[in-house]
């Protein structure tokens, strides 16, 4: 699954979305689904008030076909604005986009609806349309769940519309946040690198070690972890060493030759080099400035 799908099936889990679609689905008695852009099912089938003509027709391989088909076609109309379809049996639905950023990473759907009263007449057309499918809808169930399909007017799909478009805006803004604190989240193998660093900062290991020690190649880890930390390997290292040894300077009967080693560092000069490159002074001039003990 790409980052796309990860990230739509986070908000369908949310209680935001949660939420929504069961008030949503009690106030208009329409169902409603946040689906991908592109799907190899039916959107709405089994959702709550799933209208049931649809459900039979969801049920035969060559009708539910012909409905994929469909919901292609307002999948791709859909792509920049809401856009609404109606199906070869007359029913009606319509799709708003969910944005990240301007990347549509999905939609809101509802529908199943007919602009019209159903008639017996189109229900003979309905089913002289799925006998060119080879499909029988010439059944008592199949009309009478054809003809108590949901009556919606222009005025009410503008308002479905509207209110559908108002919750994408909400949606697509929890995606900018989602996908930031996935931007922002520090794979497990950097976490579990720094945990290994700051255990054994006082002993000499190298790039292998620690790469040896999360189960990843040099390669690999190098290049993550400096576009994870900003920082390459021997960086961050000298980092930590330093920062333990401010706190260890605080101590004036440590010698400094015996922090430089305490910390890990395998000279005094290469210690005293690294610490005035990375505080701007050399140890003892850092001591200096510390408070004295009373």
């Amino acid at each position: 699954m790409n980052a796309n799908g990860t990230l739509l099936e986070t908000l369908i889990d949310s209680d935001l979305y949660r939420d929504y679609e069961r008030a949503y689905s009690e106030a208009t008695g329409l169902p409603v689904t946040l689906r991908p852009v592109e799907t190899w099912q039916l959107p709405l089938h089994g959702k709550r008030r799933e209208n049931p003509f649809c459900a039979m027709m969801a049920e035969k391989s060559r009708t539910c076909a012909a409905c994929l088909q469909t919901q292609e076609k307002l999948a791709q109309s859909a792509r920049n604005e809401p856009c609404a379809v109606t199906c070869a049996y007359g029913l009606c639905e319509l799709a708003v986009p969910v944005r990240l950023g301007t990347e549509t990473i999905g939609f809101l759907q509802t529908g199943q609806v007919m602009r019209q009263q159903p008639t017996a007449a189109a229900f003979d057309r309905a089913v002289a349309k799925a006998e060119e499918l080879g499909v029988d809808l010439n059944t008592p169930k199949a009309k009478k769940a054809f003809l108590q399909t949901p009556v919606a007017s222009q005025k009410k799909i503008e308002s479905v519309t509207n209110l559908l478009a108002i919750f994408a805006e909400h949606l697509s803004m929890k995606s900018n946040q989602l996908a930031m604190q996935a931007a922002n989240a520090e794979p497990p193998v950097i976490t579990k690198a720094k945990k290994f660093i700051e255990e054994n900062h006082t002993e000499d290991f190298s790039l292998g070690d620690v790469a040896a020690a999360v189960h990843t190649s040099v390669f690999y880890f190098c290049k993550l972890f400096k576009e994870t930390t900003g920082l390459n390997f021997t960086e961050f290292v000298s980092r930590t060493r330093v920062e333990k040894a401010k706190n260890l300077l605080l101590n004036p009967n440590l010698r400094i030759s015996e922090i430089a080693y305490e910390v890990g560092f395998q000279s005094l000069t290469h210690f005293n080099r690294v610490f005035k490159k990375i505080v701007g002074e050399s140890p003892t001039d850092y001591r200096g400035h510390l408070p004295k003990p009373a």
